[in-house]
């Protein structure tokens, strides 16, 4: 268990006289837990700047003063800020660590990064020169910008060293190394706040007073479908997109259910192989089925197209990854914490927590058909473009937008153990792709018969070799259109 901070300061609330604690010294503002009043320390006194605006119930795991441990370090969390994009919300914990330091834990659907306040070496640049995709370097780090939003704070809770005003957009430019490390550029400030962090587990951790799960409602939100009335329920809070299971349309949850709700209808409704709703476990974890999406590839001019399909999988304390369906068969990813080193921009390899990648396909995507509940505002008709690289079995995947850059990583899976997991067996030859072993049907055919197939090829070969050679033309890969793989989207 962390042990207790050093020091505390506590002073009379000037809105309604309740104690207001002080558990950090680096905090400089608080909320009073009893009339959401917004104060700052003046000296030995508190004045009151505010009133702040309810707070969102994120279903979050983690509580003010949960207490864990960071490289052996004991910290506690004391304060949480909620911030709203165009996209939805996320959120960030302050952390008290030991001595007078604070550091940050963001949190969004489960998946979670750790930062500490860093101090540039050299001024960062206007927000608009950091175009998503360029590349730049701070600290003798090079990095990669995989997003620019303009966010505004929705709500905060506890003591918090910073406070961005309340309803007032500004500009979030995160950047991704190809070390995991992500930096964020936060320009509510002059100059901008710069925190650097890595991707944590909840269980290295080693959390305490966690939030109650039994204090939770498990039922989730309800409403009715904006387009046929039947009831449509969200289980997670932070969802931005869902479909109603009646009519199939999708409903745009990023403005909240209390208004009127956009949405968009869907024909020609496509059944995913694996049920939304079903359990499985893969990786040595459980999985839920909670979100899938039909998508259509195709190469830059090109008009030969390909498609696969996407399981959005849901697990409380791994958060998101994807189950991808393809002709060249199926992968388990996710999104990355940093961001891959490309040689250049249209390079064929790219490196990654030290590995190096090849390129296997390029290819404009689009979402043809969505099911289910979505962490991102997903919409038919989504554009990306992609880039997908291998290196044996490890896989990464990258999806452009015009406001983001997204890179995914993951491995490929036998077809057979994914049938297993979800105890499909009965459906396993339904679960069989191209990637199988090419000879593998021919196990029980004899020698004879083996030898005349590969004779029958080589003189197939030699004559195709001639015609190419009197007619100068070639063969050209089709590349995507075996398949492909897609994060699903870019997050926060």
């Amino acid at each position: 268990m962390a042990e207790a901070p050093q020091r505390a300061y506590r002073a009379p609330c000037p809105g309604c006289g309740a104690p207001v604690e002080f558990r950090s010294a680096q905090s400089t503002f608080a909320v009073c837990p009893y009339c959401q009043s917004t104060v700052v320390r003046q000296g030995d006194t508190l004045a009151r700047v505010g009133k702040m605006a309810e707070l969102f119930d994120d279903f979050s795991p983690l509580q003010l003063f949960a207490a864990g441990r960071i490289q052996d370090k004991p910290f506690t969390l004391v304060g949480r800020l909620q911030y709203s994009y165009p996209g939805g919300r996320w959120t960030e914990w302050i952390a008290a660590l030991d001595g007078d330091r604070t550091g940050t834990l963001s949190e969004d659907n489960g998946a979670y990064v750790f930062s500490l306040p860093l101090e540039l070496q050299r001024p960062a640049p206007p927000a608009g020169e950091l175009r998503v995709g360029a590349t730049t370097a701070f600290n003798g780090q090079n990095y990669t910008v995989a997003s620019s939003e303009l966010v505004s704070l929705l709500s905060a809770q506890g003591e918090l060293p910073r406070l961005p005003e309340l309803g007032k957009p500004f500009t979030v430019v995160e950047l991704r190394s190809d070390n995991g490390l992500v930096l964020s550029l936060d320009y509510d400030t002059s100059p901008p706040g710069a925190y650097l962090g890595r991707a944590v587990q909840l269980e290295d951790l080693q959390l305490t007073g966690l939030r109650d799960e039994s204090a939770k409602d498990e039922k989730g939100r309800g409403f009715a479908c904006p387009n046929c009335g039947a009831p449509v329920t969200v289980n997670f809070e932070n969802s931005k997109s869902i479909t109603c299971a009646s009519c199939n349309s999708i409903i745009d949850l990023t403005q909240g259910i209390g208004g009127e709700l956009r949405h968009a209808e869907q024909d020609e409704p496509v059944r995913p192989l694996i049920p939304l709703g079903t359990l499985g476990q893969l990786q040595g974890v459980q999985w839920q089925v909670v979100g899938f999406q039909h998508r259509m590839g195709a190469e830059p001019g090109d008009d030969e197209h390909f498609g696969w399909d996407e399981y959005l999988l849901y697990n409380k304390k791994r958060g998101f990854s994807f189950l991808v369906d393809a002709e060249d068969g199926w992968s388990m990813v996710k999104p990355t914490t940093g961001a891959p080193t490309l040689a250049s921009s249209n390079a064929t390899n790219a490196t990654y927590l030290g590995k190096s990648y090849q390129q296997q396909y390029a290819y404009n995507a689009e979402t043809t058909y969505v099911a289910g509940e979505f962490y991102w505002k997903v919409e038919r008709g989504q554009k990306t473009f992609n880039r997908d690289f291998a290196a044996g079995k490890s896989l990464l995947s990258m999806e452009r937008s015009a406001s983001e850059l997204t890179w995914s990583s993951g491995d490929k899976l036998d077809s057979a153990a994914v049938a297993a997991a979800f105890k499909l067996d009965a459906k396993k030859e339904m679960f069989k792709r191209n990637d199988a072993a090419p000879l593998s049907a021919a196990s029980g055919l004899g020698c004879g018969t083996i030898i005349l197939i590969v004779v029958v090829i080589i003189i197939l070969l030699i004559i195709l070799s001639t015609c190419s050679s009197s007619s100068g033309s070639g063969y050209r890969s089709s590349g995507g259109s075996s398949g492909g793989y897609s994060s699903g989207g870019g997050h926060k």
